[in-house]
């Protein structure tokens, strides 16, 4: 029989797992939705900047397997349905619309402020270690860099052809 305390560690032991699992998640339907976009891109400049963050959120989704390994759990191994449906959608609508760098760029803007709100709610709701936060702080860090690069590609994209 389990004492208060135990049940108590088990449930936030469970509830950081599952807040990494969803960070996990959105990093891999990120690198997805990269790759996506870097394959209709047409201009060379974009689809080297896509790969970049595709490779940038490939290293995030490394990272927090290895916390989650490292809390005796076993790591998703893929993205979410929302993350699928939404690349299908945007497969469907650039087969009518045609895919410019400025909309890619709106697209990799709105993923990039989803991807900000996840990760300070997060950090706001629990408790990690230093090590996690450390971690979860830094990948925070570089997605809103990301986000205020590719605002300044969009404002540059309309030269682009």
């Amino acid at each position: 029989m389990k004492t208060t305390l135990e049940e108590a560690k088990e449930k936030n032991h469970d509830k950081l797992v599952s807040n990494l699992q969803g960070l996990l998640e959105k990093n891999y339907d990120a690198e997805k939705g990269f790759k996506n976009a870097m394959e209709n891109a047409e201009d060379k400049r974009l689809k080297s900047y896509l790969k970049q963050q595709a490779a940038q959120r490939n290293r995030f989704a490394t990272e927090l397997d290895s916390q989650i390994h490292a809390l005796n759990e076993k790591p998703k191994q893929s993205g979410s349905i929302t993350g699928t449906l939404h690349r299908t959608w945007m497969d469907v609508k650039n087969t009518f619309t045609g895919e410019s760098a400025e909309a890619v760029l709106e697209e990799c803007i709105r993923g990039e402020k989803a991807s900000v709100n996840a990760y300070e709610e997060t950090l706001k709701e629990n408790s990690f270690t230093p090590e996690i936060t450390q971690m979860l702080t830094r990948q925070a860090s570089e997605i809103k860099e990301t986000l205020s690069s590719v605002k300044k590609l969009e404002d540059i994209a309309d030269n682009w052809s």
